[in-house]
């Protein structure tokens, strides 16, 4: 009788590949909306110069529209209905590449934050009620002036005061005691006064304020632009995302 062969213990699996982790993760809104403005920009430029002023004179943000001594009966493009809709067209214009990739830059770091938060309605109406706030500081500081303003930036310094009130919560992203996953950006908000307590908060006020200072001082202009940051802009549309921000926001517990 022969002795029963032992079957050979089967080698294992050889391993897949490593899957590696998305370079950028982004939610599908702000990739949406970061698509649509540098497409948006890259038409302009194909446009003939005429044909590019005249949509600039339609959707920028002419602060000489709302002085009719100023204005003499000549009416702008757009008419009355452009008076209501550049207080958020503008946010969609720009003057360069430059001005387009910082802006993207930026909305992908702390827009990113937000709309993981908020979702793409809230963010996007976030966004739309900090540009108007932007263009009417930018009214009130540059009332009757015929230099037209353009650019997200009002929207996104409203995205990023947004996202001071929880990112640095306990928990939060960029908390000291910090979480990587999803619910990092579920972490209850506390209130405005509790949030002007936490000193990375302040830190972060303190830097932003800082620099859009300067650039009201020395009239920094942005780089490949001719003209000066819009900093008034910057500060009503930073203002309206941090004053407003429970107006917005969907996680309920521990709000003040």
């Amino acid at each position: 009788m022969t002795d029963p062969v032992s079957a050979d213990p089967q080698p294992p699996a050889p391993a897949g590949p490593d899957v590696p982790e998305p370079v950028f993760n982004l939610p599908g809104v702000v990739t949406a909306l970061a698509v649509l403005l540098i497409a948006i920009h890259a038409i302009d430029g194909w446009l003939p110069v005429d044909l590019s002023r005249e949509v600039l004179l339609t959707f920028a943000f002419l602060p000489i529209r709302y002085d009719p001594t100023l204005m003499g009966g000549m009416t702008l493009p757009g008419g009355a209905a452009g008076d209501v809709w550049t207080f958020l067209t503008y946010a969609f214009l720009h003057g360069s590449w430059s001005h387009v990739f910082v802006n993207v830059l930026w909305m992908t770091v702390f827009g990113s934050a937000v709309a993981r938060r908020f979702g793409p309605s809230r963010f996007l109406l976030l966004s739309a009620v900090c540009a108007i706030a932007g263009a009417l500081v930018h009214l009130l500081a540059h009332f009757g002036e015929a230099v037209p303003m353009i650019g997200a930036s009002a929207a996104i310094s409203g995205q990023m005061a947004a996202a001071t009130r929880f990112v640095f919560q306990m928990g939060g992203p960029l908390g000291a005691i910090r979480r990587t996953d999803a619910l990092a950006y579920r972490v209850p908000a506390t209130g405005l006064v509790a949030s002007l307590a936490n000193p990375s908060v302040i830190a972060f006020l303190g830097v932003w304020f800082a620099i859009n200072l300067l650039f009201g001082l020395w009239s920094v202009p942005l780089a490949g632009e001719g003209g000066s940051v819009a900093w008034e802009a910057h500060i009503g549309g930073f203002l309206a995302g941090f004053l407003l921000f429970r107006l917005f926001d969907p996680v309920r517990a521990g709000r003040g």
